[in-house]
This record gives structure tokens, sequence and C-alpha cells, in this order.
């Protein structure tokens, strides 16, 4: 968990300032915030392209119950649910409208990798002290790109949470690794679609419960086999190269957390 940079404390005074709220409904940023990635238009239903992509990786925790949002550049129906869900847990106006206000709540919550404010590549890298992105059956960018979108899951269920801190004990791990911590030979870990988490100020059966709402189609906690320890969320339906892809998997058995939920 970092602390906030100077650029998300300018843009939060910035937004404070009377008259602010008037002036997000015009357009999206003129000027770019930091040095992750800058929108130059609003976005709305019916919109296309790499500026939507972007926008959906930060907002696809905010699915809603056992949804995902489809990280694939055309801003539907779900990116609109996901974007006012957003809008709703930073107290902004929520129209499904992306414009100058949410983004700059965006900027506020990034640092200048593309990460989100509470976690880091770092976290998220070789669970076994190895450090690095190869190892896996992805490419090391591809596994990196993974990692990247589970981590702006975590920060919407981090948030949904009351912003209390959440502890990734594991994230990707090599085949290596994988193989000496006892994983399964199919794991997400394998993909860096995977965290393992723990909190100290929030029980096991209260991370799997919201993370129901929160787009991960792999869920297990308190109850399944090995997993009273720690809950483990991941994007298996988003994983294109598994054969798990496009299945919902939950189990968190003494939380009652299950598939069929």
């Amino acid at each position: 968990m970092r602390m906030n940079t100077l650029t998300r404390a300018i843009v939060a005074f910035a937004l404070a300032l009377p008259g602010a709220a008037i002036a997000t409904v015009v357009a999206a940023p003129a000027a770019q915030a930091d040095g992750c990635y800058t929108w130059q238009r609003t976005l709305s239903q019916g919109r296309s392209g790499d500026d939507v992509r972007q926008l959906q990786i930060r907002v696809a925790g905010w699915a809603g119950a056992g949804g995902i949002v489809r990280v694939d550049g055309r801003f539907g129906p779900e990116t609109a649910a996901a974007v006012r869900r957003f809008q709703s847990a930073y107290g902004l106006r929520s129209d499904g409208i992306a414009g100058r206000q949410t983004f700059n709540k965006i900027y506020q919550l990034q640092d200048n990798d593309c990460t989100p404010a509470h976690f880091s590549y770092r976290e998220l890298d070789d669970g076994c002290g190895r450090g690095g992105w190869s190892g896996g059956p992805l490419s090391a960018d591809r596994t990196r790109a993974n990692a990247l979108r589970i981590m702006w899951k975590l920060e919407a269920l981090r948030r949904s949470l009351g912003d209390q801190p959440l502890y990734v004990t594991s994230g990707f791990r090599s085949g290596s690794c994988n193989r000496q911590v006892g994983g399964a030979s199919d794991s997400q870990h394998l993909y860096g679609n995977a965290a393992d988490l723990t909190s100290r100020t929030r029980s096991l059966c209260q991370i799997a419960r919201a993370a129901r709402e929160h787009g991960f189609s792999g869920i297990y906690g308190p109850g399944y086999p090995g997993h009273d320890s720690h809950v483990h969320v991941d994007l298996r339906r988003e994983n294109n190269d598994d054969r798990t892809a496009n299945r919902t998997s939950w189990s968190a058995p003494d939380c009652g957390v299950g598939a069929g939920d």
C-alpha cells in the first residue's frame, strides 16, 4: 500500500474548488494528469477505441453482482453500468458518462506506471521471491498486463470494504514457483490472473462476499480445501488461454459463497 503522489493531491484540490463540478460535465481533461494515460474526449455508450479500453481496465472492478466488464474497446451497457458504480463509489455524479470529473478521479487513483493507488507490480510479481513475469504459459508482457487488470479490481474491492488495506500474499507464479508451493497445475496464478488476499481489519468472509460484486469469476475462501487462511480471487472468465475460460467458479462454503450465488 502506497502514499498518494503530489499529483493526486493537486487533482483532489482542484476538484474541491468552487465551480469544478460544472466544468467537469463539459469535456474530458485538456492536460495530462500523470505519466500513465490521458483521455482526450468524453466517453459514453456507442464510443469505441483504445481510450474506451483503457477506461474499461480501470472500472472493471465495478461490474456488479456476478458480472464482468469485457475489455474490448466498445462502450456498451455493461461499461456504462460499471462507470455509474465507480462514480457513485467516489461521490461523483452517477450518469455512466466518463468525462473530466471521472477521469480526474482515475488520475487521482493511479500512479505513473498505471497501477492503482494501493497496489503495485511488486506485490503481484513472482510469488517465490525471484521477481519478474517470465516462466508462465503467457509472454511476460501479457502476464504483466493481466496483473494490472486484477490490481484495478482489487482497488475496487478495497474501496467497497471501506478503504481498509488488503494484503496480497501470492500473485503471479512462474511454473517452478507454482510447483514449489504446491499450486494446481492449471492455476490462474500462472497467468498473472490471480491474487490471494488477507486483511487485518476485515474477515476473510467479508472479503469473499464482497468479491462477488467486483468482477472476479474465481473466488475461493474459508471452507474450500487449502483456503482457510486467505481468499483467492481470479479472472478466469477473461483468460482465453485456459480451459477454465468462460466459467465462474466460487466456493467459500463457510461464508455462504457458492457457484449459484
